[in-house]
């Protein structure tokens, strides 16, 4: 991979799981990261981990954030800019899911989950691409996932608001490609991070997972990590508004069977629609 040297990212989420591993691999090649997420002290230990393998000309900050917040996706961004004094890389890996059968899924959850998986990756988008624009031209990486183009029953908004996003990163491609700044969105699989630790947990879905991966096993954020390197340096300068999977294959199959986690919540009748 080509040096990063002197150029800056934001990493929304970048305090654990995906998002720390895109800062580690940006950190690596020489960028200058800001992680940004909701809880300082977790971005404080982050910080740390990653000033650990950072050059000398590599600066590493922290801006506590909540992306459903425009003010402060705009302040992050204002800070991750600092770093260099222009901004040519961003990654909008926050995001949360929940699960639900649609019939008996209240409004608040559903607000919550597309507030901060689709609303708040506007935001990131928003800010970060003006900034991208004024640096004379930038990448831009949303992180969606398997459940965009697959049906993951009662996990409706989650799906909703991964193909909302896929939505808004080809829109985006297209309007900012004549600003130089390139707009992709990667699509990962099982990764057993904080978010899916109840996933995985779980010996019956994790199980029903594999079964759908024709490569046989979960994967580690490294792996998509290492894609999302890929699409943010100059080695992807041909490439925008795509949706790339990293999933061991699992786009082939079907979503994940979750039934049994619906029934014991919410009931046989809610489940089956019947509400």
């Amino acid at each position: 991979m080509t040096s990063l040297t002197g150029h800056a990212a934001l990493i929304t989420g970048g305090g654990s799981g995906i998002g720390l591993a895109c800062a580690e691999a940006l950190v690596r090649d020489g960028a200058s990261v800001t992680i940004a997420g909701r809880t300082e002290d977790r971005l404080l230990g982050a910080v740390e981990q990653l000033k650990v393998i950072a050059g000398d000309d590599v600066d590493v900050r922290h801006a506590v954030c909540d992306v459903k917040s425009e003010d402060d996706v705009a302040a992050a961004v204002a800070t991750a800019t600092e770093a260099t004094g222009a901004l040519q890389y961003c990654v909008a890996a926050a995001g949360n899911g929940t699960l639900a059968p649609v019939v008996a899924m209240p409004a608040e959850q559903w607000d919550d989950i597309i507030g901060i998986n689709l609303t708040g990756a506007f935001f990131t988008l928003k800010h970060s691409a003006a900034a991208m624009v004024k640096a004379g031209g930038g990448s831009f990486v949303g992180i969606s996932s398997i459940a965009a183009p697959l049906t993951h029953r009662f996990m409706s908004v989650y799906c909703v608001s991964k193909a909302g996003l896929e939505a808004l990163i080809k829109t985006a491609a297209d309007e900012l490609g004549q600003a130089g700044v390139r707009v992709n969105a990667v699509r990962p699989g099982m990764v057993p991070t904080e978010l899916a630790a109840a996933l995985d947990a779980d010996p019956q879905v994790r199980d029903d997972y594999l079964a759908q991966m024709p490569l046989g096993r979960v994967g580690e954020t490294v792996d998509v990590a290492n894609l999302v390197r890929f699409l943010l340096g100059p080695e992807s300068s041909w490439i925008t508004g795509e949706a790339i999977g990293v999933d061991g294959g699992h786009h082939l199959r079907r979503g994940p069977d979750v039934e049994h986690w619906s029934r014991g919540l919410f009931g046989d009748d809610a489940t089956e629609g019947r509400v």
